[in-house]
């Protein structure tokens, strides 16, 4: 027994795919099969008898075949080889990102046609009653209690319609430029406020007053826009027919029921309002009608399926056997799974907000998420692009690009071997003396720099645990002053320094009026001003400004230093006497050596932003991506080596047998190629040959030496470096090593199995050439 439907009645983007390969039980029905129609015909007829104001149950679709099947024989418990099919959250992402939707036709009724899991994944399409059923057999065979729902649903639910909804992972804007560092507790002190409390308590109470207005226009102002952009109310709401996957607790440690739609893959309450009612539901083994009242949606709905006063069933105990699906096994591919989506992209429409997502390496800069933020509702004019990439070798992650600003953010992953150590990058353009700032990882700089803020003619650093105390350095330049002919662009670089300043964190070990808290080389003004750290019980740091002497000329000879070069505010102690003049010069000089030295440091940072900037646009011109072996593209790109190796070796061996055949050229062209050899000549031409070949397996096992001497010295200088830095590395760093550690013997050990192999085979090569040499036709007589 069997119903064929006609070609034309199947959808459309059906005949992309050959049914007729199709094995036999997706166009036969068994005697079980044909047994279970006949119950569930009966079923049916028995449900619109006492519920004829009901719509009839989807029990018996048709299949890809034409060909009627009961609902519960098109699940398949599956089980994939793959970690992520091990959880709900996997399985549900994978058939929300792997399957386009198809909407019902007509929206309020079900469909006539129910397609089998394996037609869906190779299709890649199918409604949400092929959703769910691909995602319930995925389910079954991962151990939940999972059912396929059939009900009703709002019509965003219904039509994966996410317009109206935020984007749920948008991330927060970036921070501001300016942010500098949070002040540690052994920064500078700053001087109490004088001020009165009661004008306090006033400004707050005006401030107060002030933003509760601001914040009551605001929520009327919101509320006004999202009154304008409500959606009209839909006229088919409660009618909408829509199928999602019912998972019920006590399985796989689930504590309580809960729905998952597999159009988004997301897990939602039993009570939550998008979902309006429910029909029937059914898993592999049977299949129920709901009997409880609709009218509260699913709020009060019991998921007690033996109560037959709740829940109807098709088959009782007593015709209740064992059904085999006529499904096909369910497989997967390595590459399917990464390729995850139709074609490898898919398009996600939010509120204001568009999500791209590439799978891995389909796009050459390694593309593998795009989050589009726009002004507007109709997503016409983009704010925000933020994108985020995977296997780079520039080890870039994330790059956001504000539309309004053109300020461009870039962030790198962790890497233990990057040059730089650059964190993030946010800049308007690649061109040097713009604006930009730069965060680096201080662990592993020598400098310990945490972040570099520069401005056309500024530069702010900011340092870390540096044993200098360090931890600021901010630079005044000035305009470049060059004779420049027309067309010419200025040097980089030699912009003039008119002010540094330095910040210094709290020495202990020093007396706080003696600790330098800050100082102020003023190139232009030859000045040096010096702040110390505030004492315990003062309320004013002491401050000094030194003049700087002039320097000798060829008319006039150096300044002599005096008393009133100096100036400023010491803390007054009866017990101390004031500074010698002495003292004082051997301070400045202590400055000026300092002033001396911190030049070449701030033109080392100029040099190695234009040095970034060089590197970022070479890897932005030639994008590489490094492929791992447990991908596919890997396992391809691996078998493509191992085949151009096979065929170099090949090459090298042909080659070989050609210079072997006729080894004597190369040094019969020395004898001018005679016709006919003398005694002395064969002989010295064996000799020859021989100590050539000698020759080159000498230098060949010297260099596979070296080669193994070298991985060597690199895996101790590793080995080294770690034992100096582990007590400060990451437990990603720590993997790290231990996977650099255990590539690196893994070659060492290759290596001198290469060389062992080498030392083998040399004697045999060596006497093959001597066996070679004395059959040779030229040489033969003479060896007779």
């Amino acid at each position: 027994m069997h119903i064929v439907t006609p070609e034309l009645l199947l959808p459309s983007w059906t005949k992309e795919v050959d049914l007729s390969q199709c094995p036999a039980s997706y166009t036969v029905n068994r005697c079980q099969e044909v047994r279970l129609l006949a119950i569930a015909d009966h079923f049916c007829n028995l449900y619109m008898h006492f519920f004829p104001d009901r719509k009839p149950l989807l029990v018996c679709p048709v299949n890809e075949c034409g060909i009627k099947k009961f609902v519960s024989t098109t699940l398949r418990c599956t089980q994939l080889p793959y970690p992520e099919f091990c959880s709900w959250e996997g399985c549900a992402s994978f058939v929300a990102d792997h399957l386009t939707l198809e909407p019902l036709e007509p929206p309020f009724d079900p469909p006539r046609f129910l397609f089998s899991p394996t037609l869906v994944l190779q299709s890649q399409r199918g409604t949400c009653f092929d959703f769910s059923t691909l995602l319930c057999s995925l389910l079954l065979g991962a151990g939940y209690n999972a059912y396929c729902v059939s009900g009703y649903a709002t019509k965003q639910m219904c039509l994966q319609d996410k317009s109206l909804q935020e984007f749920p992972l948008l991330a927060t804007e970036v921070k501001d430029m300016t942010t500098e560092q949070k002040p540690q507790n052994n920064a500078v002190k700053t001087p109490r406020e004088l001020k009165s409390r009661f004008e306090k308590r006033q400004e707050e109470k005006k401030q107060a007053e002030a933003n509760t207005a601001l914040l009551e226009k605001q929520q009327e102002a919101q509320r006004l826009q999202e009154e304008s952009e409500r959606p009209p109310p839909d006229m088919l709401l409660g009618w909408r027919v829509h199928c999602w996957v019912l998972v019920l607790s006590g399985s796989c440690g689930v504590p309580e029921d809960f729905f998952i739609d597999p159009l988004t893959g997301r897990g939602y309450s039993t009570t939550d309002e998008n979902f309006l009612g429910i029909a029937s539901i059914w898993n592999h083994e049977n299949y129920w009608a709901n009997m409880q009242d609709r009218s509260r949606c699913c709020t009060d709905l019991v998921y007690d399926l033996e109560n037959t006063m709740m829940w109807e069933s098709v088959l009782h105990d007593s015709t209740n056997q064992p059904m085999h699906s006529w499904v096909s096994e369910i497989t997967l591919k390595q590459q399917d799974l990464e390729t995850r989506w139709p074609e490898g992209v898919k398009t996600i429409q939010y509120r204001k907000t568009k999500q791209e997502r590439f799978a891995p390496y389909l796009r050459p800069d390694g593309l593998v998420t795009r989050l589009t933020t726009y002004k507007d509702l109709d997503c016409t004019h983009a704010s925000v692009v933020k994108e985020w990439y995977r296997h780079r070798h520039d080890h870039l992650e994330e790059r956001e690009l504000n539309k309004d600003t053109n300020v461009t953010t870039e962030r790198f992953r962790p890497a233990q071997r990057s040059v730089y150590s650059l964190k993030s990058h946010r800049y308007v353009t690649l061109t040097a003396e713009t604006e930009r700032e730069m965060e680096f990882d201080s662990c592993i700089r020598v400098d310990r720099l945490v972040r570099r803020v520069e401005l056309p003619l500024e530069m702010t650093e900011t340092f870390q645990d540096r044993d200098d105390f360090l931890y600021y350095r901010h630079v005044v330049f000035g305009q470049h002053v060059q004779l420049l002919r027309p067309g010419e662009t200025p040097e980089l670089g030699s912009r003039p320094i008119q002010e540094v300043v330095e910040r210094f964190h709290r020495n202990r070990s020093k007396p706080a009026d003696e600790d330098m808290a800050e100082r102020v080389f003023l190139l232009a003004e030859e000045r040096i001003k010096v702040t110390y750290h505030l004492v315990d019980d003062g309320n004013i740091p002491a401050r000094r400004n030194f003049i700087k002497p002039r320097e000798a000329t060829e008319t006039q000879k150096a300044q002599d230093f005096t008393r009133d070069m100096v100036s400023g505010y010491q803390r007054v102690d009866p017990f101390t006497k004031d500074a010698e003049t002495q003292h004082l010069h051997m301070m400045l000089l202590d400055l000026l050596k300092e002033e001396k030295e911190v030049i070449p440091r701030i033109r080392d940072s100029e040099k190695e932003v234009r040095a970034i900037l060089a590197s970022r646009k070479q890897e932005e011109s030639s994008i590489e991506l490094h492929v791992t072996i447990d991908s596919s593209a890997g396992i391809e790109k691996a078998h493509r080596q191992r085949e151009d190796m096979e065929c170099l070796a090949e090459e090298e061996h042909q080659s070989l047998q050609k210079e072997m055949k006729d080894i004597l050229a190369h040094f019969l062209v020395e004898l001018d190629n005679p016709e006919t050899l003398s005694q002395s000549d064969a002989v010295q031409l064996h000799q020859d040959c021989m100590a050539y070949l000698q020759h080159i397996l000498i230098d060949k096992a010297n260099l596979m030496r070296a080669h193994v001497e070298k991985e060597k010295q690199e895996l101790q200088q590793k080995q080294q470096w770690y034992q100096q830095n582990q007590t400060k590395m990451t437990k990603e760093d720590k993997d790290k090593y231990l996977a650099y550690c255990a590539a690196t013997t893994s070659r060492i050990h290759v290596l001198e199995l290469r060389l062992s192999r080498h030392k083998d085979t040399a004697t045999q090569k060596y006497l093959a050439l001597d066996a070679e040499l004395r059959q040779d036709p030229r040489l033969a007589p003479h060896f007779l």
